[in-house]
C-alpha cells in the first residue's frame, strides 16, 4: 500500500493590476525554488483578490484567511498588495505573521524597477520564515543588502524594512508604476481634444508667431512648465485627488500617496503636452509658408522657429482649452491613484 504524499500548499494572493502581473511572472520559477528548498511535494496556486482594509486604514488579515478558507487550506499564504506599507518610520517591504502562516508583501516598496529575481528573493525569504524552525535553509541567504528584518509594532510579527534613505523614493516610484500612468494618458482624451483645438490657433495667427519668436528659450520653457503645473493643480482640485490623513499615524503614508499622485499626473500631462507640440509642429510645417513667416517675424524662418511656435501654442492650448476638462469617466479617476483605490477597498468591505 502506497504512502500518501505530503503536499505543502502555498497560496499566492495578489491585488489586481501590477501585483497580479508580477505574481504571474514569477509563479513558475518560485514554485521550482520552493520545491527545491522545502523538499516536500509543493503545490503553488495563485488568485487575484483585492485585500480589504478596515475603516482605520489598517490591513484586515481576517479577510486573507477568509479567502484561504474558500479554497483548500494552505500551509502558507503570501499576499502581494499594492498598498504602500510604512511603520517605525521606515518603508515596510514584507511582514510575516507566523501564527497565521501569512506574509504580506508590499508591491510599491519593492520599487518601480523590481526585477523578477528581487521579487522572488523577498517571497522566498518570507516563506522560509513562515516554516517551522529547522525545516528549510537559512532564510538570511535570501536577504538583500538594502533591507533588514526586525520586529514590528504588531507583537509576534516580523518585518522586512527598506533602507531609510532609499526606501522612500523607491516606494513613491513603485506607487507611480502601480498607477499605470501610460494607461491613464488615453483617459485624458477630452483634455487633449480641448488643448489641441485651442493650440491649433497658433498655426493661423501671426501675432502668436511673433510672440513665440520674441520669447527666449528660457521663457518658452517656463511657459510650458507653468501650463503643466496649472493642469496638474486643476485636476487635483477638481477631482479631489489630494488625500488628507485621518490621524497623525497615517501622515507619512498619505504623503507618499500625494507624492505618487503628483508624479503620475506630471508624467501624464507631460506626455500630452509633448504630443500637442509634435502635432502643432507638423501642422505648422505643412500650413505655414516659410517665406511668408519670414516677412511677418522680420527675419528668416528656421526649423527652430516652427518648434518655438508649436511649444508656445501647446502651452496656450493647455492654459485656455484644457482647463475645465477632467478624466473621461469616474471609473478612470478611481483607478488612477492609490488613495482613490483604497477608498474602493473600504467601500467593498462595508458593502
Amino acid at each position: 500500500m502506497s504512502t500518501p504524499v505530503n503536499t505543502f500548499r502555498i497560496m499566492l494572493l495578489a491585488d489586481p493590476g501590477l501585483p497580479t502581473r508580477r505574481v504571474n511572472s514569477i509563479q513558475e520559477s518560485f514554485s521550482a525554488e520552493a520545491r527545491r528548498l522545502i523538499g516536500d511535494e509543493v503545490s503553488v496556486y495563485s488568485e487575484t483578490r483585492m485585500l480589504k482594509i478596515r475603516p482605520d486604514d489598517t490591513l484586515d488579515l481576517s479577510a486573507v484567511r477568509e479567502i484561504d478558507d474558500e479554497n483548500e487550506d494552505a500551509d502558507a499564504v503570501i499576499m502581494l498588495t499594492e498598498i504602500p506599507r510604512h511603520t517605525k518610520g521606515h518603508p515596510l517591504i514584507s511582514e510575516i505573521f507566523p501564527e497565521q502562516n501569512i506574509a504580506i508583501v508590499s508591491c510599491p516598496t519593492l520599487g518601480a524597477w523590481a526585477t523578477k529575481r528581487r521579487i522572488q528573493k523577498v517571497f522566498t525569504g518570507s516563506l522560509l520564515r513562515l516554516l517551522p524552525e529547522g525545516t528549510g535553509p537559512d532564510p538570511e541567504k535570501y536577504d538583500a543588502r538594502w533591507s533588514r528584518w526586525q520586529d514590528t509594532e504588531r507583537g509576534t510579527a516580523l518585518g522586512l524594512f527598506a533602507h531609510t534613505f532609499t526606501g522612500g523614493p523607491r516606494t513613491v516610484l513603485g506607487m507611480v508604476l502601480g498607477n499605470d500612468p501610460m494607461r491613464a494618458v488615453p483617459k485624458l482624451s477630452s483634455a487633449l481634444a480641448a488643448g489641441a483645438a485651442t493650440g491649433a490657433f497658433g498655426i493661423f495667427y501671426s501675432s502668436i508667431w511673433q510672440m513665440a519668436d520674441a520669447l527666449s528659450s528660457t521663457r518658452l520653457l517656463l511657459v510650458g512648465l507653468a501650463a503643466v503645473a496649472t493642469m496638474i493643480f486643476w485636476l487635483i482640485l477638481r477631482d479631489g485627488l489630494w488625500d488628507r490623513p485621518k490621524n497623525r499615524s497615517l501622515a507619512t503614508v498619505v504623503t507618499l500617496y500625494n507624492g505618487s499622485t503628483v508624479i503620475t499626473l506630471l508624467f501624464c500631462i507631460m506626455v500630452l503636452y509633448l504630443f500637442l507640440v509634435l502635432a502643432i509642429f507638423l501642422g505648422a510645417l505643412v500650413i505655414i509658408d516659410a517665406e511668408y513667416m519670414s516677412t511677418v517675424i522680420g527675419r528668416e524662418a528656421e526649423l527652430s522657429t516652427y518648434l518655438h511656435i508649436a511649444w508656445f501654442s501647446a502651452g496656450l492650448g493647455v492654459f485656455a482649452g484644457a482647463i475645465g476638462s477632467s478624466f473621461d469617466s469616474g471609473v478612470d479617476l478611481r483607478r488612477l491613484t492609490h488613495g482613490q483605490r483604497e477608498r474602493q477597498r473600504q467601500y467593498t468591505q462595508g458593502a
